[in-house]
């Protein structure tokens, strides 16, 4: 990892404020222009920004700073960092070894069937293939398809159940859900065709007003069962 100046510019008000260095000299280990450092000496430039100490942070050493200011010509160093961070090493195709490269189609196979929404370039970095082989394994025209057996790549040791998690993650954020036959709704041309009843409602449904007619009729009938015929009412009077 390259050794970088921390803040450059609150470096250099800092270092117009503190020091005696040049303004070369300032640009130079700030990797400024010597203008800009100027404008920042004359307040024209980086107004607000509170200058930063690099020998706190151990950037830079006060024996090199009194050599700067004795000598105009000289150009002050970058201390070298006391902890060194390694750099971070670019991921390449994974690595399969020879005693398990025969099981791979196997795990490509079980892949393909109960994952069929990982792609092929998610399978490839799961268990170290080839595009082609996925599709000749997808498509049963691998030469040794007749024996393949679908089996766990995590089983096998090709790949960690963590990655596989990730991986199929991945592929079903851009997968559209799937709903269930309850929550949809019924097409236009299923309604349409229900024969509807005179309150708007399905011909097999009775609405709460037919039920309250109901009621009343039957009510109707009870009343004149209790009361009884006038003829005979008038025949039990002459008696």
């Amino acid at each position: 990892m390259a050794n970088q100046l921390l803040m450059p510019k609150a470096t250099a008000v800092w270092l117009v404020d503190n020091t005696a260095m040049s303004f070369d000299q300032i640009a130079f280990f700030c990797h400024l222009h010597p203008l800009e450092v100027k404008a920042i000496a004359d307040g024209e430039s980086a107004q607000g920004i509170k200058g930063m100490d690099p020998i706190t942070t151990g950037q830079l050493t006060r024996d090199e700073i009194a050599r700067a200011e004795n000598d105009p010509n000289y150009r002050p160093k970058l201390s070298e960092p006391k902890v060194r961070i390694p750099e971070k090493k670019r991921r390449g195709p994974r690595y399969t070894p020879l005693s398990k490269r025969q099981d791979r189609p196997n795990a490509i196979l079980w892949l393909v069937r109960n994952h069929p929404e990982l792609k092929d370039a998610q399978i490839s970095r799961l268990v170290g293939t080839t595009k082609s082989t996925i599709e000749q394994i997808r498509n049963r025209t691998h030469w040794n398809s007749a024996n393949l057996q679908p089996m766990d790549p995590v089983t096998l040791g090709l790949c960690s159940q963590i990655d596989l998690d990730l991986e199929v993650q991945r592929a079903s954020r851009g997968a559209p859900q799937q709903q269930s036959p309850d929550e949809t709704l019924l097409p236009a041309s299923a309604t349409e065709s229900l024969p509807v009843g005179k309150d708007g409602a399905p011909a097999g449904e009775e609405s709460e007003g037919e039920k309250e007619l109901d009621a009343d009729a039957v009510f109707a009938k009870l009343s004149s069962l209790k009361s009884a015929d006038p003829d005979e009412d008038g025949d039990d009077k002459d008696r």
